[in-house]
């Protein structure tokens, strides 16, 4: 079966400003492939070339076995997008933001009927059905939004942020939407800048100025792109202990982040290093609570690889 998506030295250039540059990688059918980069980076134009709605500079793009150039009409029969602002009409109801884009997709009333009835179950919104959306909640706008965009059953699914500033609960429960679109063969490709729901997709692709950095599943991105261990601190006043630890020179740390109300610190053999960060840390009164060598995350690794 061909991959859902597969981009061939894709290019996008603004003037003299290159804003993706010859980036190649593949997303598989019936997988969630994840699309990662820092504001600026490239992730938005990359998705709109996908999409047909911005033509690449140089290289190619395509979506379900079809070169997206010249196909926009018949892949938007098979292709479904959600953009990080909803596209929602906030004066219309649930019911009435369903029968418009569904109208749009060229759904026959029948059709349109079952299927908002479908969408309506899958995304829990049985019961507000009359509410305006202006009235919702991040949450309950989010899966409106994810219902839209499936009502003509799409193969294919692109998501650009879509749980930014959601809540935690509400992004969870989209997540299990997604699965389950995945578990009805939907194969879906989002951009996120949260790295706990990167390490819930199957693939992934990193993108920096431009450039693809890396690519691969979460614990393939961990193993190939995390240089040195991390060793995890929990202190007394963990601000001044980035202050410090970063002023150490002589200790040749690679990165020390703070994570919460903990201290990341990647070095190579840092095991060898805790009793000269404990010393330190001691001689500046920051008290040690606790401090062990841990796996890395993909958010110590997509700091590590940004810099």
């Amino acid at each position: 079966m061909t991959p859902a998506i597969i981009t061939n030295n894709l290019t996008k250039r603004f003037g003299d400003f290159t804003a993706v540059n010859g980036i190649n990688f593949e997303a598989k059918r019936g997988e969630i492939f994840g699309f990662l980069g820092p504001n600026g980076s490239g992730k938005t134009t990359t998705i709109r070339m996908m999409l047909g709605l911005l033509a690449p500079s140089a290289g190619d793009v395509q979506a379900l076995g079809i070169s997206v150039k010249g196909n926009q009409a018949e892949l938007q029969q098979r292709v479904g997008y959600m953009s990080q602002r909803f596209s929602l009409y906030n004066d219309l109801t649930v019911q009435q933001n369903l029968q418009f884009y569904g109208a749009a997709y060229g759904l026959n009333n029948t059709d349109l009927k079952s299927r908002i009835q479908d969408a309506l179950v899958m995304a829990g919104l049985e019961g507000r059905e009359n509410a305006k959306t202006k009235d919702l909640s991040g949450g309950w706008r989010q899966r409106l939004a994810l219902s839209a965009a499936i009502l003509h059953r799409p193969e294919l699914i692109f998501l650009d942020e879509p749980t930014a500033g959601v809540d935690p609960i509400s992004r969870r429960a989209f997540w299990d939407l997604l699965y389950q679109l995945v578990a009805d063969g939907v194969s879906v490709f989002v951009t996120t800048h949260y790295m706990d729901e990167a390490e819930h997709c199957h693939r992934l692709a990193f993108i920096q100025r431009g450039n693809i950095i890396a690519r691969g599943t979460p614990a393939e991105i961990k193993k190939n792109m995390m240089q040195g261990q991390v060793l995890e601190i929990a202190s007394s006043d963990a601000v001044n202990t980035i202050k410090i630890l970063r002023a150490a020179e002589s200790l040749d740390l690679q990165e020390v982040e703070l994570y919460g109300s903990l201290v990341h610190v990647v070095a190579q053999n840092v095991e060898k290093k805790k009793k000269d960060i404990q010393k330190l840390l001691k001689k500046e009164k920051i008290q040690i609570e606790d401090m062990a060598v841990i796996e890395a995350s993909l958010e110590d690794v997509f700091i590590a690889s940004m810099k």
